[in-house]
């Protein structure tokens, strides 16, 4: 019974990966779409750091592709595919919504970073490479996205300013990210899918400097990195 799941899980990653064809690429919401036009927003990263999801869409790919061919009825494996099948789908649409409506794309981001972390937190030990860093990068990259997606519709619809939600977003980023690496220390794919996001949005706010945010996020990368490694030395 836990073949058709399996094959699932691998189809929901290809259509995951096909869907910037299907709608478009996405590198931020565009400026007016918002009440208050976000042209820079701080919380945003750079451009180039949306290129990460090339490497999450293959490996993704290749775990699911993994997960068929040799663990398709395996018990370390199963208690992952659900959230990670339902991630995955919201994932697709996502796209589709982001261009039009702001809002509930912060709210699909938000349910596409709570299943991919109850699959991260769910995998099993075995085959880490194919069953939990691909999750794992994925997760940890929704963490930070979801953050940015948040700060910016706050200061698009004036809720906040663009430096008092950048400021506020990236504490709750920080928090959740320590949290989940607290639980789950020795898996280094995590952290780096939330540093690779913090470290664009540094890039993002060089030039011209934002202090503030600079430093937040320099301070969170360092955070992480530096118990990512103080776990891998002790293993």
């Amino acid at each position: 019974m836990r073949t058709p799941l399996a094959i699932a899980v691998l189809l929901a990653a290809l259509a995951f990966a096909v869907s910037p064809a299907i709608f478009q690429n996405f590198a931020g919401y565009p400026p007016g779409i918002f009440p208050v036009p976000q042209d820079d927003p701080p919380i945003q990263p750079a451009g180039y750091a949306f290129s990460i999801w090339g490497v999450i869409y293959a490996w993704l790919i290749a775990g699911a592709g993994y997960g068929v061919w040799r663990r398709a009825d395996d018990d370390d494996w199963a208690a992952m595919r659900p959230p990670l099948l339902a991630s995955l789908v919201i994932g697709f649409f996502w796209l589709g919504v982001a261009s039009r409506s702001p809002i509930w794309a912060t709210v699909m981001i938000f349910l596409m970073l709570g299943f991919a972390l109850a699959a991260f937190l769910r995998a099993g030990d075995r085959d880490a490479v194919w069953q939990i860093r691909p999750v794992a990068l994925y997760a940890g990259w929704l963490t930070a996205a979801s953050g940015a997606s948040l700060g910016i519709v706050l200061a698009g619809y004036g809720i906040l300013s663009a430096q008092i939600s950048a400021v506020l977003c990236l504490l709750g980023v920080t928090a959740i990210a320590l949290v989940v690496q607290a639980t789950r220390p020795r898996e280094w794919a995590y952290p780096i899918g939330v540093i690779w996001a913090l470290i664009g949005v540094i890039v993002a706010n060089i030039s011209p400097v934002n202090l503030v945010v600079v430093l937040l996020a320099a301070l969170a990368s360092a955070l992480l990195a530096g118990r990512a490694i103080l776990f891998a030395t002790r293993s």
